[in-house]
């Protein structure tokens, strides 16, 4: 039980509304920052990236299809592993059935993971996702974006987050986005990595909404309470 007054509903509309131009603000900052996100300077990739796709190979061009924006997830699926990453999977959850309105505004979504081909497609299928999904293995893709990093690399120092720190996973999680102009070029416009990833799982959105929160209070990690879907 929380420990909240209990009040009439004038005075919790009195409240409601102060809060209200809380959020207004918040919200007129987000604004503001998402235009310097957008304002942020490229970078003209020169490696032509390929990846192993359900048709064969493809290169990270075709990956736009007929769009000129990319976003990609840096799903953390080791090649020596048998399932997805809880975490990644939780965010997959909330924008596998997206697709179709991100392509109205010109972005093609695509999730890459080092694992092989063949365990991403039947993890997809068992999660019901729709999203297409390809393997980087054999590819300098992850460890170019700084999400993957030598097996044996336990305990030593990686560079991930835009700083160096010591990690214990070979594979970290992440979000890039790309564009490619009308001359076939491609840049990198923006990643993100870590708490930076909340934004991008709506089932956070809900759980901030009501009144216990994420309740994560107490867990060692915030997000050990995660599981896959379909193993609550």
């Amino acid at each position: 039980m929380t420990d909240n007054m209990v009040v009439g509903r004038e005075a919790w509309i009195v409240a409601r509304k102060a809060l209200l131009e809380e959020e207004k603000a918040l919200t007129h900052a987000r604004e503001a920052l998402a235009a310097k996100r957008r304002g942020l300077p490229w970078v003209k990739l020169e490696k032509d990236y390929q990846f192993e796709g359900e048709k064969g190979p493809v290169s990270l061009a075709a990956l736009f299809g007929p769009h000129r924006q990319l976003v990609i997830q840096h799903f953390m699926f080791g090649p020596d592993w048998e399932e997805g990453c809880p975490s990644c999977s939780f965010m997959a959850d909330g924008y596998s059935q997206q697709l179709p309105h991100l392509a109205a505004r010109d972005v093609a979504m695509v999730a890459v993971s080092r694992a092989p081909l063949t365990k991403l497609l039947a993890y997809r299928k068992r999660l019901g996702w729709l999203f297409p999904w390809v393997s980087s293995l054999g590819s300098d893709f992850n460890v170019d974006f700084q999400v993957s990093f030598p097996k044996d690399g336990n305990g030593v120092e990686q560079f991930y987050n835009y700083e160096p720190k010591i990690y214990d996973s070979e594979e970290m999680p992440g979000i890039s986005t790309f564009y490619k102009n009308d001359a076939g070029e491609i840049f990198h416009t923006y990643s993100t990595f870590n708490r930076g990833l909340d934004d991008f799982i709506m089932a956070y959105r809900f759980l901030d909404i009501v009144p216990r929160g994420r309740d994560e209070e107490g867990l060692s990690d915030s997000m050990d309470w995660v599981k896959r879907r379909d193993k609550y």
